[in-house]
């Protein structure tokens, strides 16, 4: 569907009362940028609409993907409506927790968040919104394997949109390690004892007991030998070099060669390929896959925000935004047409079902949190 017929699909929905007029024009502001019309009815309707000068404030990973969506879609956004988006980063979600829980209501508003698993830990905690999906129109050209999980945590509302997905995998210098042995090895890869003191591992727990699992033969999603789990992370650790904490100190390591592997981003490895790094990456079977979601806190300017989500997923956007990233984007390949540059992105699914990929278990893993996370603290610390 094209900006052209949207702009339609919008007036109709006004006269038809479905839209509250403020809402509307916001909306036709956004709409009319993108179709590229100017002049008549929409010459200055965008400015007009946000003349109040809303300031969102987004909190987001940083690096290559702060850059994408400043360029594609936050700095659009600012022009088409006179709102300030005013982006923050983060190394890990949990700081942005922390943030919220010392703060007051309304300090923080949309949040890069990582999946399901995460989503359900705002909405126990009572900090999500229930969102106008009326307001998001784009919303219907999501992939429904996407939006499905988010509903089974809250069935009645959504606080989030799906975004963006992608894998953490495994990632290798070629110059040191061939795709054969890598291969060969799977997971087992982030244990390579020629390598010892060049290996580097994310900080998350939850992604070290995922690997820590497929080291020993086990679904991720139904752990039934703990204690062989803790035994390869101290193992891990034994063969560290460090743990990195952000997407861009993991760049940095890698391009610097003073690790040669480690757990992966997908998209961060095809930004190092695509720099001319000699990077490897492979989805050892049972890989952790994710989603990720723009999601609205409780506080937020919820109205504004809607629109904003809206802007982002406008197929242009959304596409613009992923090449940039390098995370495929949540759209429907059967309803959106992708470019070369999407269908080749690591984890992009042709299908729109995402039956490939291997997605944490969102009620096991916050189940298990508390006694995971101070368990794996102790081993982190060396114990």
């Amino acid at each position: 569907m094209d900006s052209r017929k949207r702009l339609e699909r919008l007036r109709e929905r006004y006269l038809n009362g479905d839209l509250e007029r403020r809402s509307f024009m916001r909306m036709l502001g956004l709409a009319g940028v993108a179709a590229g019309v100017s002049g008549g009815v929409l010459g200055g309707v965008s400015r007009q609409a946000f003349a109040e000068g809303v300031e969102i404030r987004f909190d987001g990973w940083g690096g290559v993907v702060s850059e994408a969506l400043r360029q594609h879609a936050f700095n659009p956004f600012e022009e088409a409506t006179g709102n300030t988006v005013l982006d923050r980063t983060f190394g890990g979600e949990e700081e942005v927790l922390t943030g919220v829980r010392a703060g007051q209501v309304g300090d923080y508003h949309l949040v890069h968040s990582s999946g399901v698993a995460w989503y359900k830990r705002w909405i126990d905690a009572d900090m999500g919104v229930d969102l106008n999906i009326d307001n998001i129109p784009n919303m219907e050209l999501v992939m429904d394997a996407l939006v499905a999980p988010f509903r089974k945590v809250s069935p009645d509302f959504l606080s989030a949109v799906p975004y963006d997905y992608g894998t953490t995998g495994i990632a290798y210098n070629r110059d040191h390690i061939s795709d054969e042995e890598a291969q060969e090895m799977g997971a087992n890869l982030l244990l390579h004892p020629d390598h010892q003191g060049k290996i580097g591992g994310w900080t998350d727990w939850q992604t070290r007991i995922w690997y820590a699992a497929l080291q020993t033969d086990q679904d991720p999603n139904n752990i039934e030998d703990m204690d062989a789990v803790w035994e390869k992370l101290r193992e891990h650790r034994g063969g560290l070099l460090k743990y990195w904490g952000s997407g861009a100190e993991l760049m940095d390591l890698l391009a610097k060669e003073e690790i040669v592997v480690t757990e992966a981003w997908s998209g961060r490895v095809a930004a190092l390929q695509q720099q001319g790094h000699n990077i490897g990456y492979i989805d050892p079977p049972n890989s952790y896959a994710w989603m990720e979601s723009m999601l609205v806190l409780k506080g937020s300017p919820v109205e504004e925000a809607e629109v904003l989500l809206n802007f982002m997923l406008e197929p242009e956007t959304a596409i613009a935004v992923a090449e940039g990233q390098n995370y495929p984007p949540s759209l429907d390949p059967n309803k959106v047409e992708m470019t070369e540059k999407v269908e080749a992105l690591p984890a992009y699914d042709a299908s729109g079902t995402l039956d490939n990929l291997t997605f944490a278990d969102p009620e096991y893993w916050t189940s298990n949190e508390a006694d995971w996370k101070r368990t794996w603290g102790r081993i982190e610390r060396g114990a």
